[in-house]
């Protein structure tokens, strides 16, 4: 992945203060704000411009706190459950970064006692990156998961003509920082591409990649500004995976995919949910490793036996984004291009705040 040309370098302070500012304005509480405003800077900071503070924005404005489908400074509702390692909890459509920040802790907790934790969740708002839940945790030790029912239905089933599904993303993260150096993190849309970077990629003028989208006609369509649905990945392949979180939905609680975040139907639930897991590497450890190596050293042979014999240019899941990381690091700051700069000018001028001047901002070095 090469860096765009004239990424500026926004203090992270200055960015977080920003954000934090837009979810105050809102009418979120500090801890709600806050929990925005982590999640939007690690996104920032890894490189997932597709699920910054600018597209958790644009999420509020389309489906949340200005039309309800966000309730600022909502109490979770946590539900009898006659399993010790799992909760269920009734969201209240409460903001989902705080909602997700909680239940990944939970799962920690759960985990720490019973070797692993489930937190089922309904009723819920989107929480934007879910490699960023998952990543914490697999920082702190645990073996993570997660998925989630997306917003809108804007992915066409396989062989199918109509969007009945959502973009439906899953998210592992893996405890590997002493084998690897970070944690390995396979997070994904169920779509051949998110319809975030679609946003993006209109944002910046690029074209889509072939066989990615399609046209209100449902035609194929290269050009972002044209696109209105997405396909699934690997053909069957991603409409499988997709079709999976409907149906942990559908157990939780969820309703139609086909309305949620629509126009409100009497006696439907039109909100998202969520599945979160962590595991204890204890929990699951066989302690027969070869030639007495610990489990940590154990999963250090696996990857470097599959990186091996001649695939040393291949990338673990997560290289990108902790790559991303040390140059943000080294930069001091977060990385943003000139119309994310215009986004963010854009929230400032909401808020009241004041705007990012480009002439003040440093440009990042190319790498």
């Amino acid at each position: 992945m090469n860096m765009p040309e004239n990424l500026f370098i926004v203090p992270t302070p200055v960015h977080d203060s920003l954000v934090r500012s837009a979810y105050l304005k809102r009418g979120f509480d500090a801890t709600e704000a806050e929990h925005a405003v982590v999640l939007a800077s690690a996104a920032s900071k890894h490189g997932i411009r597709t699920h910054n503070a600018i597209k958790a924005l644009h999420l509020d404005d389309l489906f949340g706190s200005k039309v309800g489908g966000c309730v600022p400074q909502a109490t979770i509702k946590k539900l009898p459950s006659r399993f010790a390692a799992v909760e269920i909890w009734d969201a209240q459509k409460k903001l989902g970064q705080s909602v997700a920040w909680e239940a990944i802790n939970t799962c920690m907790r759960l985990a720490d006692t019973y070797g692993s934790g489930c937190v089922s969740i309904d009723n819920a708002f989107h929480y934007l990156w879910g490699g960023g839940y998952v990543m914490e945790a697999a920082k702190k030790g645990y073996i993570a998961y997660t998925n989630c029912t997306a917003s809108l239905t804007e992915v066409v089933p396989f062989k199918g003509t109509y969007p009945t599904l959502g973009t439906n993303p899953h998210s592992w993260a893996f405890p590997t920082t002493e084998a690897v150096g970070f944690p390995i993190v396979i997070d994904w849309a169920t779509s051949v591409i998110a319809m975030g970077r679609v946003q993006q990629f209109k944002r910046e003028g690029t074209l889509l990649p072939a066989n990615a989208a399609v046209d209100k006609s449902g035609q194929p369509t290269v050009d972002p500004n044209e696109a209105v649905s997405l396909l699934p990945f690997g053909e069957h392949k991603g409409y499988g995976l997709s079709l999976m979180n409907e149906i942990m939905a559908g157990f939780i609680g969820g309703s139609l995919p086909t309305l949620r975040s629509r126009a409100v139907v009497a006696d439907e639930k039109q909100s998202c949910t969520f599945f979160f897991q962590a595991i204890h590497p204890e929990a699951i450890s066989g302690s027969a490793f070869a030639k007495g190596r610990s489990q940590s050293k154990n999963v250090q042979a696996v990857l470097a036996d599959i990186l091996g014999h001649g695939n040393s240019q291949c990338l673990l899941p997560g290289q990108v984004e902790a790559e991303a990381a040390i140059r943000s690091e080294k930069a001091g700051g977060l990385l943003f291009s000139q119309a994310e700069i215009n986004a963010l000018n854009d929230i400032a001028h909401a808020t009241g705040s004041a705007p990012l001047n480009t002439a003040t901002l440093t440009i990042a070095s190319a790498y």
